[in-house]
């Protein structure tokens, strides 16, 4: 177990439960599901999902590179959407974040979200090193 250890950044959200932001171990980094929290004052970003979308992703982007990744890094992420009418956006949004080769992805509409965000996404990391 020694090898496994929590990622903490203080420019992504704190944890809202008992769970890390994330965990590194040799090779791999996995990223807890982020919600659009603004970490500076750990409120629920408010407006169209393309903010929220783009809040998400930051706050992925802030945790990979507190643990020495880069979005180009990631392998594996998945989307969580309560409703896939707004999927086209978040898309679109997704795809500057991440470059090519894209990771694998899936994408869920769920009935629900914690906080009641409409949007949620999770990642695995290739680690360096």
């Amino acid at each position: 177990m020694s090898d496994i250890h929590a990622i903490t950044t203080a420019q992504a959200p704190k944890a809202i439960g008992p769970y890390s932001q994330a965990i590194a171990l040799p090779g791999l980094l996995f990223v807890s599901g982020q919600l659009p929290i603004d970490p500076a004052t750990g409120n629920m970003v408010e407006g169209p999902i393309s903010l929220l979308a783009h809040r998400v992703f930051t706050n992925l982007r802030a945790i990979a590179k507190a643990a020495g990744c880069d979005m180009g890094d990631a392998v594996k992420t998945t989307v969580f959407l309560t409703d896939l009418a707004v999927f086209p956006t978040v898309n679109a949004i997704y795809a500057e974040y991440f470059p090519q080769p894209y990771p694998a992805r899936s994408a869920i509409q769920v009935a629900a979200l914690p906080l009641g965000s409409p949007l949620e996404a999770e990642a695995i990391f290739m680690r360096k090193g």
